[in-house]
């Protein structure tokens, strides 16, 4: 697990040391045990190292033995011991496997590898420079080409670093105020892109070329009984969960409660010779605890357990959460992945994680009500218009009555619906379920879902790593038919079918809880000066992008408990923060509060209490 940074100059200018360094400096929390860099030719290849293999021997870039290919990644290979045995490697190290791999079978080689990982690759015999982003979107790379210098990194802040000019992309904020992020490839930042999930870019003299390398949407549905599905989805992730214990370093996993962990440590249980050590994140409001449903299970599987209990001063590293993040999320359990993360840390490099299970088996709330109620003989284009409305923070109408008129000025024609629009109709091919599905796997994963735990462990040096999202169980949930996932109301049905083998039922059936935070009721009592103080700021106001009198409308509704705006209060909340620290000033750090003049009542400390 690494973070890294490149570029290629078609002029063939060099990047010189001191810039390099800069951008490797700016993520030195992604990989603090080592730093490598190589340039020639107008080519620049970077590597923050977090070394979990071949501690000794695993230094990066990685060079083939004329010196002509260069090779660093951020991630993770983990089937590398299966490739390394046809292979002529030297060290004990998954880099060299890609390496060697690229040597033998060109730019095709990347469809061997099962893990999650961005790659760069400098082939000077060629002069190209060539990033690959694994299939699920699990690691990061972004991209900045003004035309005659590419450059690219783990993180935006490191092409900062490097001399990209912040500013805000008014497209990317109509996006993040409809979906609650930012949707990939776009980003909040004008001119820089994320290259997608299971893509590849070649950059050459002459131009660049991205090819998507593996498609989701080839997947075919199968009809098969309960049991064989349930069979074959256990012992995917029995092999998925496997593989992804094979470091040098010691791992753990987080344990919520929930049915998507608690798979992940009854299976880790079942394959170390030592007990799992798990971490799990906790609320002094019983309403959104359940920590007191991991402790029973790690109980049961005899792990070595440690718990948080977090309260309204959690909000206090929001600032430090925006800052690694890059973008604003309105997600804040971005806060309490933080915290874990933290916990995690003291004791292990890696962690496991339940993350994927919902996108691939139908397990939020908005799959349950939306297939509930909705009625699927329907034209297909009528109903993917009804789930983007269903998955949409604000409406249409919501953002009229919000934007200001230079906001709608500068949005004039542009309709953020297509991007869930143009997924959607890549997926007409699937049953309706699925359909949302793979919706929620293309946008929303690499959007949102995967920046929290990658984003937030790295921040601690952390390597998170997800079975669910192990290319064979994505393979596995989009052959099961969606009618099998969401049935009769229930959701994941046919996982928690195949979970009764490794858990109890009653583990299985318990209503679920989504891993977040009370903050809509602090933004009431503990946290109502602060929402003032931030959104109605004559800071904040001064940048005439929303209407002054609905601002204070949704906050007065929200704290006489007339209407629930937690959700888009969240957001203009991050989107601020988010404006201070990247746009009105580059921060090289992770800034407190103070220094983005927010001077609240609110005593916002780092409260906690951790019992192991």
């Amino acid at each position: 697990m690494c973070g890294i940074i490149g570029g290629y100059d078609r002029e063939q200018r060099p990047f010189g040391t001191a810039l390099a360094e800069r951008g490797c400096q700016r993520m030195l929390h992604r990989g603090p045990d080592d730093r490598g860099i190589f340039e020639a030719d107008g080519m620049l290849v970077g590597n923050q190292r977090l070394s979990i293999l071949d501690l000794a021997g695993g230094h990066q870039p990685m060079f083939s033995d004329d010196e002509q290919i260069i090779v660093v990644q951020n991630g993770e290979i983990y089937n590398f011991r299966e490739l390394a045995k046809n292979l002529n490697c030297r060290t004990s190290c998954d880099t060299e496997v890609i390496l060697r791999l690229y040597e033998r079978d060109g730019e095709e080689f990347v469809k061997q590898l099962n893990g999650m990982f961005a790659i760069a690759i400098l082939d000077r015999r060629k002069q190209c420079l060539l990033l690959y982003r694994d299939r699920i979107g699990q690691k990061p790379v972004y991209l900045h080409d003004d035309g005659a210098r590419l450059l690219f990194a783990s993180e935006i802040k490191s092409l900062f670093a490097m001399g990209v000019k912040a500013e805000m992309n008014w497209e990317g904020f109509d996006a993040y105020l409809t979906y609650n992020f930012v949707p990939p490839p776009i980003t909040l930042f004008q001119n820089i892109t994320h290259l997608m999930p299971g893509h590849m870019l070649k950059v050459t003299r002459q131009g660049s070329e991205v090819r998507r390398w593996w498609n989701l949407a080839e997947k075919p549905v199968e009809c098969r009984s309960e049991s064989a599905w349930s069979e074959e989805i256990i012992e995917t992730l029995r092999s998925a969960v496997n593989i992804r214990l094979r470091a040098d370093v010691p791992l753990g996993a987080f344990l919520s409660g929930g049915i998507d962990s608690s798979s992940v440590v009854s299976l880790m249980s079942r394959e170390l010779p030592h007990p799992v050590q798990t971490f799990c994140i906790g609320f002094d409001d019983p309403r959104f605890d359940e920590s007191h449903y991991a402790q029973e299970l790690a109980d049961l599987f005899q792990t070595r357990h440690t718990c948080d209990v977090v309260s309204p001063n959690l909000t206090s590293s929001w600032p430090l959460t925006l800052y690694h993040n890059d973008q604003p999320h309105g997600d804040v359990s971005f806060m309490p992945t933080y915290r874990v993360s933290q916990l995690a840390r003291k004791a292990v490099k890696v962690v496991l994680t339940g993350d994927g299970g919902d996108e691939l088996f139908a397990g939020y709330d908005v799959h349950r009500n939306f297939f509930a109620n909705q009625d699927l003989t329907l034209p297909r284009e009528q109903i993917e218009s009804a789930y983007i409305k269903a998955i949409s923070l604000l409406q249409p109408a919501d953002k009229r009555k919000l934007y200001s008129t230079s906001a709608q000025q500068q949005l004039a024609g542009g309709d953020a619906s297509r991007f869930a629009r143009s997924h959607l109709q890549e997926f007409r091919h699937l049953d309706p379920i699925n359909q949302a599905l793979a919706l929620d796997t293309r946008m929303l994963l690499p959007g949102n879902n995967l920046v929290k735990p990658d984003k937030m462990a790295m921040a601690v040096s952390l390597e998170p790593r997800a079975p669910y999202l192990d290319y064979r169980m994505v393979d596995v949930a989009f052959r099961i038919p969606g009618s099998l996932k969401l049935r009769n109301g229930v959701t994941k049905s046919i996982l928690k079918k195949a979970c009764t083998s490794i858990l109890p039922e009653k583990v299985i059936y318990r209503k679920k809880q989504m891993f977040t935070v009370p903050i809509g009721e602090w933004f009431k009592r503990e946290l109502s000066p602060f929402v003032n103080e931030v959104l109605l700021s004559e800071r904040s106001l001064e940048r005439r992008i929303f209407q002054p009198e609905r601002l204070r409308e949704m906050i007065n509704e929200h704290q006489t408990e007339k209407v629930n705006h937690t959700r888009a209060l969240r957001a203009l909340l991050a989107l601020e923060l988010w404006q201070r620290i990247f746009i009105d000033q580059v921060f090289d750090h992770a800034p407190n509060y103070a220094e983005l003049g927010i001077h609240s009542s609110v005593e916002l400390g780092t409260g906690s209490s951790i019992a192991a």
